[in-house]
């Protein structure tokens, strides 16, 4: 799971945050009725709403932000894609195939990308901004991190589905995956994605591309994304490009959510800056980026190294 000699202390010390999870799956909490107060790593549907911080500018260096004395990241990431309900059974745009596609290309050399992640670690004091050679990093993925696909259509997903929904669905994903226990879950994360016309916690009325958050749940605290299907939206939606791609856009808020996932596991107790996680300030900055399984619109994500957002580390 991790550098062997750090492994044990981690997972003990995410063992105690476990209880820090903020949506109880047992307890059925109402939905807060927009997304942006009550979620993290939250994507604004509209590109604009946030200006990339400037080159050499320091208002996002991001920082370890937990009370603790270590923050939490997720050093050897494993995505488990979530494709939610029956109406899986229409897929336009072809989001499905697409992201699988993304995330199995998403490791080795030709992705220096997901270098610029490689910098962040966990097991450091409150406050620090450079790890150096201390704690235990995230590690570049040296094969896919996709560990899991799941078509959940035995039924219909609500058509509107509430925040407590979707981190119950998540927890339904951790057990089909034979994730229950803590420790299989201190790497895994959840991509929960909605089927095309749904409106996952109001999607797009309350304003989100997506968001990533924790919940509680008899196997720990999950990881877990809430994406819904921006294509739905148009070409240029969730993007900066203006091409007429129609799968840019999804492709962009999912690399946002995941890298803020993976440097943030469980928010917001791992790195956070004045502009918000890794990849809040850097909204404005898409490249695409081609990998061994094609080319992607991957969102530029801010490097505390380079003092700056990059799409490459």
């Amino acid at each position: 799971m991790r550098k062997p000699f750090k492994a044990a202390a981690h997972t003990l010390a995410a063992l105690a945050l476990a209880a820090l999870g903020s949506t109880s799956l047992a307890s059925g909490a109402a939905a807060q009725p927009a997304a942006a107060p009550g979620h993290f790593g939250v994507k604004p549907l509209h590109s604009g709403a946030a200006p990339q911080v400037a080159a050499g500018s320091t208002s996002n260096t991001l920082k370890v932000g937990s009370s603790a004395t270590q923050g939490v990241v997720s050093p050897t990431p494993k995505v488990y894609l979530v494709f939610w309900g029956s109406q899986w059974s229409s897929d336009p745009a072809g989001v499905a195939p697409d992201l699988q596609n993304m995330f199995k290309g998403l490791y080795g050399s030709q992705d220096t990308w997901g270098t610029i992640m490689s910098q962040y670690c966990e097991g450091v004091a409150k406050g620090t901004s450079t790890c150096g050679t201390q704690g235990t990093h995230v590690q570049h993925p040296a094969s896919s991190p996709l560990a899991g696909v799941w078509f959940d259509n035995a039924a219909a997903a609500p058509s509107s589905a509430t925040a407590a929904q979707i981190g119950a669905e998540a927890g339904k994903a951790a057990a089909h995956f034979g994730n229950t226990t803590q420790a299989p879950n201190l790497n895994a994360q959840y991509v929960v994605v909605s089927a095309t016309h749904t409106h996952p916690d109001g999607f797009p009325n309350t304003g989100f591309c997506a968001w990533h958050d924790k919940t509680s749940s008899s196997y720990g605290t999950l990881a877990y994304t809430n994406l819904p299907y921006i294509p739905d939206n148009g070409a240029g939606s969730c993007t900066t490009f203006t091409d007429g791609r129609l799968l840019s856009g999804i492709e962009s808020t999912e690399t946002h959510e995941y890298a803020e996932t993976v440097t943030d596991f469980w928010p917001s107790i791992g790195w956070n800056g004045g502009g918000g996680e890794i990849g809040d300030e850097c909204e404005n900055l898409d490249a695409y980026v081609t990998l061994s399984t094609g080319t992607f619109d991957l969102q530029g994500l801010w490097s505390n190294s380079a003092n700056k957002c990059v799409t490459h580390g």
